[in-house]
């Protein structure tokens, strides 16, 4: 039982004392960048059931926007919120449902390239009861994520805690219109915002959103909202520590608008 495993961490001291052992998982839905989210919130009584419904209703959320996330990769990410004893999840879905956030606010991954490999798990023995344990979810969710055209991020929440970002390409990635002509530049509906999120990019070389958040003032969730239409856009491309930097066509794009 979820309920069991929750109180033997909490009487450990593991999970904070004003911590709640059920406490909600938090859906975000954003039907466009511009409104806030329809929110969401799940919570059962045993570990199966508890998981099955965060893995199913984020899925079909997901899919109800248009997304094509697999359920097994969804469900593989949402199963190591374990190592997080389920403390503060919120999910975001973004992107027309082709960008699936996961946060929590547990003990964090320290080194984030390791979780990348096979066998490497922080999985105690009260984890396996209930999950493999052997390191080989995150491994297999990058793997099938690539071969689909997509990526997994892992990063660190705002206090404490991990974001892990799964991702496909969307509509505006996988159709994208004939190329400009040589002289032409191309024209992209880029808010004040968003072309000063460009530029601090291309000042910094290469930057992650709580840097870019705090150096032009916005929120960390605005930042993410820009960055994911400006990836949408082919503008702006990001590695495996959620570090973004331009393509050559942002590169390309600040530079017209320079002259």
């Amino acid at each position: 039982m979820l309920k069991d495993f929750l109180e033997k961490i909490e009487a450990r001291g593991e999970n904070g004392p004003e911590s709640s052992a059920l406490a909600p998982a938090r859906l975000a839905i954003y039907d466009s960048p511009a409104v806030a989210p329809r929110v969401v919130e799940l919570t059962a009584d045993d570990y199966d059931g508890f998981i099955g419904l965060i893995a199913t209703k984020t899925y079909q959320f997901s899919q109800e926007k248009g997304g094509k996330l697999p359920f097994t990769i969804i469900k593989e990410v949402i199963e190591n919120l374990i190592h997080a004893y389920f403390k503060e999840i919120v999910i975001t879905i973004l992107d027309e449902g082709n960008t699936i956030r996961i946060s929590d606010q547990g003990p964090g991954i320290v080194n984030k390239d390791k979780a990348f490999e096979p066998g490497f798990s922080t999985a105690t023995q009260d984890m396996k009861r209930f999950i493999r344990g052997v390191g080989s979810g995150l491994p297999i969710v990058k793997e099938s994520l690539s071969l689909l055209g997509g990526a997994v991020i892992i990063e660190d929440n705002l206090s404490s805690g991990t974001v892990v970002t799964i991702r496909v390409p969307g509509k505006r990635e996988t159709a994208p219109g004939p190329e400009p002509s040589d002289g032409d530049q191309p024209c992209y509906p880029l808010s004040y915002r968003q072309k000063k999120v460009l530029s601090l990019i291309m000042e910094l070389s290469i930057a992650g959103p709580s840097i870019i958040a705090k150096s032009l003032g916005i929120s960390l969730s605005t930042v993410y909202r820009d960055l994911l239409y400006l990836e949408g856009q082919g503008l702006v491309d990001y590695d495996r520590q959620g570090k973004r930097s331009l393509t050559p066509r942002g590169i390309e794009l600040l530079s017209g608008r320079s002259n």
